[in-house]
């Protein structure tokens, strides 16, 4: 049993611990590659010491995807009677395929080929070899076709295996590979034949033979020609390796092209529609440049960007463009288009393929317009079944926006996550064709991509509160931070609210002193924690009442709409030194969910409260 621990820990201490940890691959890293070829010597060193475990060491510093190896034994006398790669690929946790090329001291002796995925199949082929026959390993991967071989001695026979290899890469229908030491330096007329079909993507003026003062180079990996619009090489170079084998491993890096239907992660959906503008922002599976079409009609669109300081920003998986100077009133077509780039270097760009969504459309309100419906919703806690149900009892309705008014996206664990719900809340509710609010609840405040989500959304006024007008009613959003003091245990000295509850003060005031605020028809006040209310729902700790308390006693808003209780509440005008009467949501409990309509016709405002069955709770006239 001891031994059993101590090799286990071996093993671990010989990966490259990013790798073995990491559970979550983006789209860009599974189509990056490392390929690499190794003629080991059957694990003989440069000392002729015979080490296997650092011939894996080797491999384990280098970590590559896949390794074409050459010169194995397979249970020879040799080898001690051990199946070389096996023993290998037990050392470096990578699968194996072995092609023996001829019969040696017991046992066989070749070629193999050792990878991290797992291949579809693999088969081998004959190659001429006066000296000795040769071999041709043909292994399949989902993406990829790599093959490895050690070619003859004789320029002749390495001639005569040109047709074979030229035959089997034709007849490849993804990407085609070849590696190995092929004792053919890069003048030689077998090189130069084998150019006229492949491209050799590692370096040819790098020597790899002998390994502890090279200058010879008879080590390649090159790429089937027809194929090379399939990827782009990142870089090459030869492993500064000199004493585990007599050749030096050689080893390049690839990214295959995302294709067009792939690139896109999300639909774009609309953020921040102030200012006779509005944000359009969606995410991509690669990097990309982005950017926005848009017009009054499909026929005359222009381009949009995002450059800060006289970049483009671009080479990232989320996008914020910003639409400017529209007109209120029309209507506008716009579509996203994203192009992959596979290389962003100082002096080098290597661009793929483009993206282009289906047209869209948005109306941006007018100042003199009076009527308008928001749906709101609160306390999802990311349960898609309560979205669908509430959202079934307002889809028919014909909204102008939607807010999410906090503990939506809760506990956001990583990008993935918190992407994953985003979608479907923006794609329920129809965010690319109206805009949609995010309020900060407690929940989106925790767990590791927390701070992350801030990237997600383009925040009126570049803060998590703010206001904004839709036509003549003021909507004020307000930040209530975490529901426990920031010196709470669970937050482990992280947290620090009280400055940012301490500037909403001042933005309050600000906001309630504003021509935009007192010329307004009416007034909605939003935020996730309530500040008025009394009972066992109601949290005890309430530093928002103690800050903002004094200034919201005696607000002219006609409504407070509040959440986090998970209760439906309805709170009266006055009945808690509320000058306004205060709506509470429901959860995320099929019995207790509840969506709100708020809508506003000429002078009048109502807000109607409906649980999961359609039922109205609550119906306020304003």
């Amino acid at each position: 049993m001891k031994q059993a621990v101590w090799l286990a820990a071996a093993l671990m201490m010989l990966l490259p611990l990013g790798k073995v940890y990491s559970k979550e691959r983006s789209e860009r890293e599974n189509n990056t590659l490392r390929i690499m070829s190794y003629n080991i010597r059957n694990g003989r060193g440069m000392d002729d010491m015979t080490d296997f475990r650092r011939t894996a060491e080797v491999i384990n510093k280098v970590c590559p995807d896949v390794v074409a190896v050459q010169e194995l034994d397979s249970v020879t006398g040799r080898s001690g009677g051990k199946d070389v790669l096996r023993e290998i690929a037990g050392l470096t946790l990578m699968h194996h395929m072995y092609a023996p090329a001829i019969d040696y001291d017991g046992g066989k002796y070749g070629i193999g080929m050792l990878s991290k995925e797992k291949p579809l199949g693999y088969r081998y082929l004959p190659l001429p070899g006066r000296e000795e026959a040769r071999a041709l390993l043909v292994v399949e991967f989902e993406k990829y076709i790599y093959c490895c071989t050690h070619l003859s001695l004789t320029e002749e026979d390495r001639m005569l295996s040109l047709p074979v290899i030229r035959q089997v890469a034709a007849s490849a229908n993804k990407p085609f590979f070849i590696a190995g030491d092929m004792n053919a330096h890069p003048g030689s007329e077998f090189i130069r034949q084998l150019q006229n079909d492949f491209v050799i993507l590692t370096d040819t003026k790098k020597p790899t033979f002998p390994a502890n003062n090279p200058d010879e180079t008879i080590d390649y990996i090159a790429a089937y020609a027809k194929d090379t619009t399939a990827f782009t090489r990142i870089s090459s170079r030869v492993w500064d390796e000199p004493a585990a084998s007599d050749h030096r491993p050689i080893i390049t890096d690839i990214i295959f092209n995302q294709p067009a239907g792939k690139i896109f992660r999300t639909e774009p959906y609309l953020q921040n529609p102030v200012g006779n503008g509005i944000t359009v922002m969606w995410q991509t599976t690669v990097p990309t440049y982005s950017w926005v079409e848009y017009g009054t009609d499909k026929e005359h669109l222009q381009k949009a960007r995002t450059i800060v300081d006289g970049q483009v920003i671009c080479n990232d998986l989320q996008n914020k463009i910003r639409l400017d100077g529209l007109e209120p009133g029309k209507t506008y077509y716009y579509r996203v288009c994203s192009q992959e780039i596979m290389l962003y270097h100082a002096y080098k760009k290597v661009f793929g393929e483009t993206a282009v969504s289906d047209f869209h459309t948005f109306t941006l309100p007018t100042t003199t317009d009076t009527d308008f419906t928001a749906i709101i919703f609160n306390d999802l806690h990311k349960h898609s079944e309560t979205l669908q149900a509430l959202y079934k009892q307002v889809k028919d309705l014909k909204y102008d926006f939607v807010v999410f008014n906090g503990d939506c996206i809760d506990d956001p664990a990583n990008h993935d996550e918190a992407t994953c719900f985003l979608s479907e809340l923006n794609e329920t509710v129809g965010a690319d064709r109206v805009p949609v609010f995010y309020i900060r609840g407690n929940h989106e405040i925790r767990n590791a991509y927390s701070i992350g989500l801030r990237s997600l959304f383009d925040y009126v006024g570049d803060k998590t509160y703010g206001a904004f007008n839709w036509g003549d009613t003021r909507i004020v959003m307000l930040d209530c931070g975490e529901d426990k003091p920031d010196t709470h245990w669970v937050y482990y000295g992280l947290n620090d609210f009280s400055d940012l509850r301490k500037a909403q003060v001042g933005f309050l005031k600000e906001e309630l002193a504003s021509r935009a605020f007192k010329k307004a028809s009416k007034r909605v006040l939003i935020h996730h924690v309530p500040i008025f209310g009394k009972g066992e729902d109601y949290d005890s700790y309430n530093p928002c009442r103690d800050e903002w308390g004094a200034i919201l006693e005696k607000a002219p808003f006609a409504v407070s709409i509040n959440a986090h209780t998970h209760r439906f509440a309805y709170i009266p005008e006055g009945s808690d030194g509320n000058n306004y009467p205060v709506v509470v949501g429901g959860g995320y409990r099929m019995d207790g969910a509840t969506v709100m309509v708020l809508q506003k016709k000429g002078k009048e405002m109502t807000l109607r409260v409906l649980n999961a069955k359609g039922e109205t709770l609550k119906e306020l006239n304003l």
